[in-house]
């Protein structure tokens, strides 16, 4: 929604695969690091042994954290850069405080549903099955010890209308509505 409103985002889950995809350094970490069957014979990711990997190991997830975030934070910092001359940024993650996001930002906007509901979207969207999805839940679930002092929170279980609140929140940052 904020996108067609003409802000830009960035999808730190889309990014985090272009990085993945095009880093040697991140490639051979994998490879070595989280198991070797997670790339392929011709240095493409295989997707699916990682993901059966580090959503059943939270260790591997950990480990892949770390070998990615780096990578990802660097690349915020340039897109920021490059984008210094817009009133209003927004980066979308799902790992906001393991990733260390939450320091790099002024607010959090939070969308949260039922876990039900939440998996079976992701079920949808990713044609997974229901316990690679709640495997995945699970290893993101996470409690931050101190959350962002800024934080809203939109709720998005098709009860409440999204976009109203998306607008009061932009209204609250002194940006039109457009």
């Amino acid at each position: 929604m904020l996108e067609v409103k003409g802000f830009r985002v960035y999808d730190c889950d889309s990014e985090a695969r272009r990085l993945m995809e095009r880093e040697p350094a991140i490639l051979n970490r994998i490879a070595s690091e989280i198991c070797r069957d997670g790339i392929n014979a011709d240095g493409s990711l295989n997707r699916r042994n990682i993901a059966e990997v580090v959503f059943s190991k939270p260790e591997m997830l950990e480990k892949l954290n770390a070998i990615v975030h780096g990578a990802v934070l660097a690349d915020i910092n340039r897109w920021r850069r490059a984008n210094d001359r817009e009133e209003l940024l927004f980066v979308e993650t799902a790992i906001l405080y393991q990733s260390g996001l939450d320091r790099m930002v002024d607010e959090v906007w939070e969308v949260d549903a039922p876990e039900d509901i939440r998996i079976s979207r992701a079920m949808l969207r990713d044609g997974a099955q229901r316990e690679a999805v709640t495997a995945r839940v699970k290893a993101q679930c996470f409690v931050p010890e101190r959350r962002h002092p800024l934080v809203s929170v939109i709720i998005n279980d098709g009860s409440h209308p999204v976009l109203p609140r998306i607008n009061s929140l932009l209204q609250s940052c002194e940006i039109a509505d457009s």
